[in-house]
């Protein structure tokens, strides 16, 4: 089938020189297939003749390689086929994977440029996959570019321009600008249909001006056609057409049909939008006749298309059908074969670039895997000190608290000043405590709003009621301006509005001297379910300067130094309220003048309601002969809850640890259970599991948490397993409401 007999082999050559002479000849073919692609195709007909006659298995495979290139170029695609597949026999007797890979992207490029994309996507894989191995980036680079391709064909522009990119950078990597301008000619075209004029453009011309640095002519016919399409878009109709008049020319010179058919295809649509409908005509025959004889699909069903939008524009009916049948006929069976082939063989492009991050992966894997251990066991200590702290901490000062408001109910008044100093005192210790702790669990991501029907106007008032008497104390007037488009009632997280105005209050109270604090509150804008409020907090203060203002919102930091400064506090209240502002996906502004005051200010979105129903009068007889089974280990406070609770004449029982709780448990029924988390010898958690899993007369009884660890709340194993969560320091009216509630 090969027959090359333009010279004579005359000269008996060593086997060394043979060997230098066919590498000389392949290696001068490469490289002026650029621009004299004839030639190639003589050198590398010289060099496999040579070859042959000197039986080197590896320069045969080498030469016959060579020339299924120059021939897929030509068009001459069977030849082509049949030199590559002759070529990997050379090439997997020798072990050569490079070799059969080379010959693999010749078929590759002759099926993709005809009907058979699944096949050219298959072999394109092996090569990459092969070039990969041996860090090959020249052939990485062609075999990336002609992957693109594949990609944009089937409409996957995403993947078509990261491919493209690839094709680029292993380029770069191999030195070769020739490559690298090949890949940006596609790219122009993909930015192109996306409407990216200047993009594609600046693209293309970067690839005409590489063409012409390296004297690249059948390349820089390419850039000429992909400059005439912008310059079509851009309605730059003498410039476009100029550049596909020369890009037909080089190609016809250079025997290359695909970009001829293209070429020929896209003067066609020049003329068409010129309105010359016969040039057009013209033109795309003869775009039609080299796709049909070198069986160019893309360009072949393209021609057709536009055949019948010519037909059309002219009134011709029956050629207009006739032409939309022939596109649709051609495209269909094209898709119709290859679509669901190329969807099967989709998964070797996936399992390829997975293979290619896996060596990354795998050193990226221990560091990752360190960090998590790392994180988790941070987690955990941070998790055991904080359960740890807020329960030791807490119990006590719970005793504290509510023997002080016991006693408050009972004293005299002379007694009631020494009263409230102690509770004053203890609610400030309380303050700071929680504040440490409910930023620690801001930090860890373990707070989520819970968002519930409010009366919004008397939640007001309560807050400016609360800090009313500490603004009086200092000899300040705290004032709440309401704006009156505010709706009544909204349905919003309670307790953390609370916290970030009570917040901002303390901080304003604290930092003012003489003057004024006031809360306003106003409605920018709203739906008929929606308000936007905009929250301020205005005071007379000290003021920030402006060195300071970054940091204020930062945990533990106050304006002035701690040594120096007469204020108390954890540091913590603005960095609690950014992160509950954060919470409600708002933000916290802070405007400051010194010696002038400051205010702080966010917005929330919230929906309006109805407004709830008035609980009923505190502490009535509703739990009046109810018994109650109270674990806790603390004596004392086992003391003051059992005072509190028979206050409201209900009969406790008191068991001092879990294992006691869960002996009494089977003794009788309760109406209620009180347990103690941390205690010794059962804890409350297990000793709630036994009495909740065993049968006794208390498997259905409300069984509540009642703790000092802030983080039993977040503790996913709990949560099933308790009726609910009430705090110590208790919170007498949360504590009646819970109980109450299960009348």
């Amino acid at each position: 089938m090969y027959l090359y007999t333009s010279f004579l082999i005359t000269m008996n050559l060593s086997t060394k020189e043979d060997t230098n002479r066919i590498t000389s000849l392949l290696d001068e073919a490469y490289l002026c297939r650029t621009n004299n692609l004839k030639r190639s195709v003589d050198l590398a007909g010289q060099s496999l003749v040579l070859s042959r006659k000197l039986g080197d298995k590896s320069l045969i495979g080498r030469s016959l390689s060579h020339l299924s290139l120059f021939q897929m170029i030509r068009g001459e695609y069977e030849d082509s086929l049949k030199m590559s597949e002759e070529a990997i026999k050379y090439f997997e007797e020798l072990n050569d994977e490079r070799g059969v890979a080379t010959a693999k992207y010749n078929i590759a490029s002759v099926y993709y440029k005809t009907d058979n994309y699944h096949l050219g996507l298959v072999n394109l894989v092996d090569c990459i996959t092969t070039y990969r191995k041996f860090n090959d980036y020249h052939n990485l680079s062609r075999s990336h570019k002609s992957l693109g391709t594949i990609y944009e064909y089937f409409g996957d522009i995403k993947n078509a321009i990261q491919t493209y990119e690839d094709a680029i950078t292993a380029a770069q990597k191999a030195g070769d600008l020739n490559l690298e301008s090949n890949a940006y000619n596609p790219l122009s075209g993909i930015y192109l249909k996306q409407k990216n004029i200047e993009k594609a453009r600046e693209l293309i011309q970067r690839s005409i001006d590489i063409k012409k640095e390296t004297g690249d002519i059948r390349g820089l016919a390419f850039g000429y056609y992909g400059r005439g399409k912008v310059n079509l878009v851009e309605k730059k109709f003498a410039d476009a057409e100029q550049d596909l008049a020369g890009s037909i020319k080089i190609h016809r010179d250079m025997g290359e049909t695909l970009g001829l058919g293209m070429a020929y295809h896209k003067i066609a649509s020049l003329y068409v939008e010129q309105g010359d409908l016969e040039k057009a005509k013209k033109a795309l025959e003869q775009g039609l006749e080299f796709s049909s004889e070198y069986n160019i699909v893309m360009v072949k069903y393209k021609c057709y298309f536009l055949f019948y939008r010519i037909f059309k524009l002219q009134n011709d009916p029956v050629n207009a059908l006739k032409y939309l049948e022939l596109y649709h006929e051609q495209k269909e069976t094209v898709i119709n074969t290859q679509t669901l082939k190329i969807i099967e063989n989709y998964e070797l492009i996936t399992q390829m670039e997975s293979l290619e991050k896996e060596a990354k992966l795998q050193v990226e894997k221990a560091e990752i895997i360190e960090k998590k251990n790392l994180a988790e066991q941070s987690a955990r200590i941070k998790q055991d000190f904080l359960s740890t702290m807020s329960h030791e901490i807490r119990t006590p000062l719970n005793a504290v608290i509510t023997i002080a408001a016991l006693l408050s109910e009972k004293t005299d008044p002379e007694e009631q000043q020494l009263i409230d100093s102690l509770k004053f005192a203890s609610n400030n210790l309380l303050f700071i405590i929680n504040d440490i702790l409910d930023f620690t669990k801001l930090d860890a991501g373990k707070t989520k709003l819970e968002m519930r029907p409010t009366n919004f106007k008397l939640l007001l008032d309560s807050i400016k009621n609360t800090y009313d008497s500490l603004a009086k104390e200092k000899g300040l007037s705290l004032r709440l301006n309401l704006d009156g488009a505010v709706a009544e009632s909204y349905e919003l997280d309670e307790t953390k509005l609370s916290q970030i105005l009570g917040n901002l209050l303390t901080n304003a109270i604290k930092f003012t001297q003489q003057g004024l604090v006031n809360i306003n509150i106003k409605k920018t804008t709203g739906t008929d379910h929606t308000d936007h409020l905009l929250f301020e907090v205005a005071d007379t203060g000290m003021g920030i300067s402006e060195d300071h203002l970054v940091d204020v919102f930062e945990s533990f930091s106050q304006a002035q130094s701690v040594r120096t400064r007469k204020q108390g506090g954890s540091g913590l209240g603005l960095a609690i309220v950014k992160k509950l502002v954060d919470l409600h996906q708002s933000n916290i502004t802070l405007k400051s003048t010194v010696g002038k005051g400051s205010v702080f200010a966010f917005e929330l979105k919230l929906t309006k309601c109805v407004s709830p129903v008035k609980a009923p009068s505190k502490h009535s007889d509703i739990l009046s002969g109810k018994t109650v089974l109270l674990a806790e280990d603390n004596l004392i406070n086992a003391m003051v809850i059992g005072k509190l609770l028979s206050n409201w004449k209900m009969v406790v029982e008191h068991a001092k640890n879990g294992v006691e709780a869960v002996e009494k448990s089977k003794l009788k029924a309760f109406d209620y259970i009180l347990m103690d988390i941390h205690m010794p010898e059962m804890d409350g958690y297990e000793a709630t599991r036994n009495i909740l899993s065993t049968e006794n007369p208390n498997v259905k009884t409300p069984i509540f948490a009642l703790t000092a660890d802030i983080t039993a709340e977040s503790q996913e194993e709990y949560l099933p397993v308790f009726n609910g969560f009430l705090r110590k320091p208790l919170e007498i009216e949360k504590l009646y409401e819970a109980l109450a509630s299960r009348v």
